[in-house]
């Protein structure tokens, strides 16, 4: 195929669609171009079909750091696992394409996207489904395609498509919507308290140009000729389908209408042996895959249909009802905050540490951010539903829902120069029966109010479902596993009361229309406001105080160029004060210096860091520290890295031979400032002086002070490290 190309401008933004130069052995290959960023994307599938009962389907994002002009991090100096913003982009191309594919298609695919060139303004996520579709119809996989996806911002008052980092920055709107020309497969979003009217504008405002994006992927791909590949789909026999059902129908109903998760599996169970039973062992040696598949979509059917045709679903809840909640703040007793949330058989824990600004994420990354200082971590371990497994680390799925848990919550934290602190929650999911990421999101609102953090406001999430059939359509508020399992959307939304933080929605249903997302969104804002009603019950508001486990943090801010002096040579001064005190200190390049203690060491560190960078003044006294004797006088230390000299006149009443008569290095002297010279050498007189020891004779020809020919050095200064030694005279 010889190279065909594809240059087109949509809203503004200039694109590029290639094929038939690159990766010419992959089954498609597409590179797409917005910009300078730059991404190959391939689709190949095996010859022939695995012998699985789900589509497998791999998604791989592949960062290249030479894409942006960096060398990566560590000691290897290779890429080694994803990012997890490589994870999560992975997972955004993934969820769309899944449910477009043929059904009973089971040869194994894989999508690979490169990223080649990253241009720190367009972001190279969003054109990888673009260009992931077109890779798979160019290869003649069977996919409902094309499908595309757009980015939607809101900038001064604005819908804009695809926009740049830039632009980003100052939108209160972060929308991805993917899907096909009529119908929306996948929604991720983030949003500053966006209104339900706004974020349904905006969706709109996608699908439309999601429409466009579509007609020139046909346009393109036309071009190319692609050849459908040949892939024998997997009938049943519906002489099984009528046996099965028939068999199982009344007893499925009876087995489902049941609100324990573990008693209702085990009465599916038992219908399911039951139906096999009726089946010989011929038969079941024959048809056993199609037998089991087929038992898979009784229970299905008969869940959906209790809910279209009685209103009712499993547990016995309505179709707008919340299943009990519960919650608890200050669970745990040392924690910097904590938040127990338990929705139903749904039970999460989250955890919440306070640390130092200098302990943010640093993230290597193509991404234009270099990190954070908000992290929520999710952890799902089997024992929450029930079953044994492997604890190595967290999967793709645990990534995602922690991302979305952190995009539901940034929107309300306080900025940093209001609270200089790093932030990381922790959520164990310890129980799940549906919806636990958004539950996840609501114990981390109460762990944020329990810990003192000054949240705007706090946070609560639900999962909403759907069951469409045809024209008969139910949307289901809270969705426990069941329905998100066999229904046809799982659609999580999280807010404050004055509007949305975050958005994600997964669609199975073709021809989701924009009545149904209203009717979600609608639904889903007075299940959020109930669940929020029983969070306050627990909390209302963030507590005055911190953790008494938490460190404190206090700011002090001095000239930049005083920075240097608290450092002090090799970073001696900075140290001297945090071993002395106890505290941790993180100074900032523009002069803003945090100290953290969880006890007085934090405001001695402020109250010496606010004496090296004062500068002294004639008459102001000081307790100082004899640092240094020379034959003519003490230098006397007043504040770390700053002395003056105490002349051996000014050492005591009357003559004074030697200096060390009276003083020893290390003894702890007031005195007061005299003079300043123009070079900023101080001279002291001393306090209180104490009468001089009684002469030995040998004082010699010493002139009186202020004679006028004294050495240089009979005045102090800033006692740097990097002075040079003081010779004796």
């Amino acid at each position: 195929m010889s190279k065909i190309v594809e240059r087109f401008e949509l809203y503004g933004k200039e694109y590029v669609l290639e094929t038939g130069e690159l990766a010419k052995q992959a089954g498609g290959a597409v590179v797409v171009r917005q910009g300078d960023t730059m991404v190959l994307v391939t689709a190949t599938a095996s010859r022939n079909p695995k012998d699985l009962d789900f589509f497998p389907l791999t998604v791989d994002f592949e960062e290249r750091m030479y894409a942006a002009g960096k060398l990566p991090g560590g000691f290897i100096k290779r890429e080694a696992r994803p990012s997890e913003k490589a994870i999560l982009t992975a997972r955004m191309i993934d969820r769309p394409l899944r449910s477009a594919f043929a059904d009973g298609f089971r040869n194994e695919v894989q999508i690979i996207v490169t990223v080649l060139s990253a241009d720190q303004v367009s972001q190279p996520d969003v054109i990888s489904i673009m260009g992931a579709s077109a890779a798979l119809m160019v290869a003649g996989i069977p996919f409902e395609g094309p499908l595309a996806a757009v980015r939607v911002a809101r900038v001064d008052g604005e819908f804009c498509v695809n926009p740049t980092f830039d632009e980003l920055e100052v939108s209160d709107i972060d929308l991805v919507v993917a899907g096909s020309r009529d119908a929306v497969y996948m929604i991720e979003a983030g949003a500053y308290e966006v209104s339900e009217d706004d974020m349904l504008a905006a969706l709109t405002f996608a699908q439309e140009a999601i429409a466009e994006f579509c007609a020139i992927q046909e346009r393109f791909v036309a071009q190319t000729e692609p050849t459908p590949m040949e892939v024998p789909i997997h009938t049943i026999d519906e002489s099984l389908r009528e046996r099965v059902f028939a068999a199982g129908s009344e007893k499925m109903r009876v087995a489902l209408h049941n609100p324990d998760k573990f008693s209702r599996q085990d009465g599916v169970y038992a219908v399911k042996e039951e139906v096999l039973a009726t089946f010989t062992e011929d038969e079941r040696a024959a048809d056993g895959k199609d037998i089991k598949a087929l038992l898979k979509e009784l229970e299905k059917k008969t869940m959906r249909n209790m809910v279209l045709d009685e209103g009712e679903r499993a547990d016995g809840r309505t179709t707008d009802e919340i299943r009990p909640v519960t919650s608890i703040a200050g669970y745990l007793p040392r924690a910097h905050g904590s938040g127990l949330f338990t929705r139903g058989q749904t039970q999460v824990l989250s955890v919440l540490t306070l640390g130092m600004l200098s302990e943010w994420q640093r993230i290597d990354t193509i991404d234009v951010s270099e990190g954070k200082r908000y992290m929520h971590h999710y952890n799902f371990p089997p024992f929450c539903t029930g079953e044994t497994g492997f604890m190595r680390g967290p999967k793709r799925r645990e990534i995602g829902h922690g991302a979305l848990a952190e995009r539901a919550l940034v929107p309300v934290l306080p900025a940093e120069d209001e609270f200089p602190y790093t932030i990381r929650i922790v959520s164990e999911v310890l129980e799940s029966n549906g919806s636990s990421s958004m539950g996840s999101v609501c114990g981390s609102s109460l762990a944020l109010m329990d810990a003192g953090v000054p949240i705007k406001a706090p946070v609560s999430g639900i999962a909403m479902g759907l069951i469409k059939e045809g024209d008969r359509v139910a949307v289901l508020s809270d969705i426990q596993g069941l329905e998100d399992f066999l229904g046809d959307m799982d659609f999580k939304v999280a807010g404050t009361e004055q509007g949305i933080t975050a958005l994600q929605m997964d669609n199975k249903a073709k021809g989701l229309s924009y009545e149904i997302l209203e009717t979600a969104l609608r639904q889903a804002k007075a299940g959020r406001a109930h669940i929020m009603s029983k969070m306050l019950e627990a909390i209302d508001v963030p507590r005055d105080e911190l953790s008494q486990f938490a460190p404190r943090i206090l700011t002090v801010k001095i000239p930049v160029d005083k920075i240097r002096d608290v450092i002090g040579s090799g970073g001696k001064i900075i140290r001297g004060i945090q071993e002395e005190t106890g505290a941790q200190i993180d100074i900032q390049e523009d002069g803003t210096i945090f100290v953290a203690s969880r006890d007085q060491g934090g405001e001695e560190a402020v109250r010496r860091i606010q004496l090296i960078v004062k500068v002294p003044e004639i008459g102001e006294r000081y307790k100082g520290r004899v640092v240094s004797i020379q034959a003519f006088g003490a230098f006397i230390e007043l504040t770390p890295g700053k002395d003056g000299l105490l002349h051996i006149s000014r050492v005591a009443k009357g003559r004074v031979e030697k200096v060390e008569d009276v003083l020893a290095v290390g003894d702890e002297v007031e005195v007061e400032v005299l003079d300043i010279d123009d070079r900023g050498k101080i001279s002291l007189d001393r306090i209180d002086k104490p009468e001089a020891p009684p002469s030995t004779g040998g004082g010699g020809d010493r002139k009186p002070h202020g004679s006028g020919d004294r050495p240089d050095r009979d005045r102090g200064g800033d006692r740097g490290g990097d002075r040079k030694p003081r010779r004796r005279h």
